[in-house]
C-alpha cells in the first residue's frame, strides 16, 4: 500500500532539491560513521580537514565557502583540529585580522589515512549503484552545477 499523500499537483518525493538533500544526507551519514569510528571526527572537522588537505593553505572564510559550512562550525572544527595538532594558524602579514590555516605533518598524515577510507567508501558506493548509475548521476550533477553556475547559484 502506498502511504504517500499528494496534495494538489506537488509531489515532494519528486522535488529535486528534496531528493538531492536526502540522497546526500544518506551518503554522508554512512561515511561519517566510518571516520567517526576510526578517528572520532565530527562532520565539520572532516570537512575542514578535507578542504585543507585537498586545497592547501586557506583562511577560515575560504574553508567555509569551499565546504559550505557556517563560520561557527568552521571555527569549532578549526579549534578541535588545532587541539589534535593537525592544523596550525599563521597570521596574515598584510591583514592582522586574517589567519591562514594549514595542516601540520600529523594533519597531512591523518588526511592521507582518511582518503583511504574515502576511496574504500567510493568503491562501496560504486558497487551498490553500479558504474552506469554513477556515470548517470555524475552527468546529472554536472548539468545541475553548470546550470546553477550560469544563474549565479
Amino acid at each position: 500500500m502506498n502511504s504517500r499523500k499528494i496534495i494538489g499537483d506537488f509531489d515532494l518525493e519528486q522535488f529535486l532539491p528534496f531528493r538531492l538533500n536526502r540522497a546526500a544526507e544518506f551518503i554522508a551519514l554512512r561515511f561519517a560513521a566510518a571516520y567517526k569510528a576510526e578517528y572520532g571526527l565530527t562532520r565539520p572537522e572532516w570537512r575542514t580537514l578535507a578542504a585543507l588537505g585537498s586545497s592547501g593553505r586557506m583562511t577560515a572564510t575560504e574553508v567555509g565557502i569551499h565546504s559550505t559550512m557556517h563560520k561557527t562550525k568552521v571555527s569549532r572544527a578549526v579549534f578541535a583540529l588545532e587541539e589534535r595538532r593537525w592544523l596550525k594558524r599563521t597570521q596574515d602579514e598584510d591583514d592582522r585580522r586574517a589567519e591562514h590555516l594549514e595542516l601540520t605533518a600529523a594533519g597531512a598524515k591523518a588526511y592521507r589515512d582518511l582518503t583511504r577510507l574515502a576511496r574504500d567508501y567510493s568503491a562501496e558506493l560504486s558497487e551498490l549503484v553500479g558504474r552506469e548509475g554513477l556515470q548517470a548521476l555524475s552527468s546529472g550533477l554536472t548539468a545541475v552545477e553548470t546550470a546553477m553556475a550560469k544563474r549565479g547559484g
